[in-house]
């Protein structure tokens, strides 16, 4: 039996993994589990340890005073400022100085988990109960694309590759594609080799197993045009043909990775559970453990303009390289919140988003000027 989305007391609603008798003991354990999705990694911070029954997504969100101050998990810029989605399907924008933010009409209840937007107006955004939501006019207004409560897999993630293919993922190996700029959507079943294997035997490659039973974190594109995907117990992926076929990369890590990051060339970033990071110059062939000085669980990562990397994750971790991603200081933020992910602002301050809703980070908080 599938997973599927709980509530954990807070009213948000989680995923329950694939055996009941172990769902409670991990959600205690945390930081020792590796078969944690993404967003059960942020959302557990927040919740109590009794599971209630889960909440349907159908509906319309509420419209919440305190909306803007509730758990969002995935913030990225719109035609008016910058989109952020959450728990309990909230959508808010915000203004031109990000320092308010507005809640929008949503058609779902259903806690979303990641936005993506395509030259600011054309927008996506997914979440439990496989809901998918498209905007055409920079986010001012959504609709229901897909949603399929009965498949008990939330989606996790979405990019866009053009104004017409898009790509989500999620729990369970849940696999999505469209090629009609999100109108509609068809599952996949991924088959991945082995980095290194021979790739003119292709009866081998269709011997293989799916990986159906991965939840599948977060995707990413690098420069070079190589796709990336993070996923729980130690997988990584990488697809060399725009995610038509997928390698399964080395891992060097048995416990989840919930990011990764791709830097220049062929060089990018793997993080997740206990503050464990790893940085690769051969596009995932062979890593170096960076030492992070936490062991604070690790979620999501940019390059900002002037080459500085930075990490976010658990417990207010803000992690902060001036070398390419070889070394990092630790920037702790007092409150301790957990960030689940970030972006630059014009200004170089960055905006963080994660629990109790987004706020801005000054720049000087975090690095020091030339």
């Amino acid at each position: 039996m599938r997973g599927r989305a709980v509530d954990l007391g807070d009213g948000s609603a989680r995923i329950r993994n694939q055996a009941l008798c172990r769902c409670i003991t991990e959600i205690r354990q945390v930081l020792k589990t590796t078969t944690f999705s993404r967003l059960l990694l942020v959302t557990t911070l927040t919740a109590g340890v009794a599971v209630a029954q889960s909440t349907t997504g159908a509906g319309d969100a509420l419209i919440a005073p305190l909306a803007g101050k509730s758990l969002l998990l995935d913030v990225a810029a719109g035609d008016d400022g910058f989109v952020a989605v959450g728990e309990r399907g909230h959508i808010l924008v915000s203004d031109a100085r990000i320092d308010n933010w507005r809640q929008l009409r949503a058609p779902t209840r259903a806690t979303l988990t990641a936005v993506a937007f395509h030259e600011k107006r054309l927008g996506l955004a997914v979440g439990h109960d496989a809901v998918i939501l498209r905007t055409d006019d920079g986010g001012r207004t959504w609709r229901r694309v897909h949603f399929a409560p009965e498949e008990e897999r939330p989606l996790l993630d979405v990019w866009f590759h053009d104004e017409r293919r898009a790509l989500a993922v999620g729990a369970y190996g849940y696999y999505l594609e469209s090629s009609d700029g999100g109108m509609t959507w068809q599952p996949r079943i991924i088959k991945s080799r082995i980095a290194g294997e021979d790739q003119t035997n292709s009866a081998e490659s269709e011997d293989e197993e799916p990986d159906d039973d991965l939840h599948l974190n977060q995707i990413k594109r690098s420069d070079t045009g190589r796709f990336y995907m993070a996923a729980e117990a130690g997988n990584v992926y990488r697809s060399d043909d725009e995610g038509a076929n997928w390698l399964r990369l080395p891992s060097p890590y048995e416990g989840s990775f919930f990011g990764v990051l791709p830097l220049t060339d062929d060089s990018l970033l793997l993080f997740g559970l206990q503050g464990r990071l790893f940085r690769s110059e051969d596009a995932g062939l062979s890593w170096k453990r960076i030492d992070t000085g936490t062991r604070a669980a690790l979620a999501d990562g940019i390059r900002m303009r002037d080459g500085t990397i930075v990490v976010v994750g658990y417990s207010g971790t803000v992690l902060v390289s001036n070398d390419d991603g070889r070394s990092f200081k630790l920037r702790q933020q007092s409150n301790r919140a957990a960030i689940a992910t970030l972006r630059e602002l014009a200004n170089g301050d960055l905006l963080l988003v994660g629990e109790g809703g987004a706020r801005r980070l000054p720049i000087d908080a975090f690095k020091t000027r030339p």
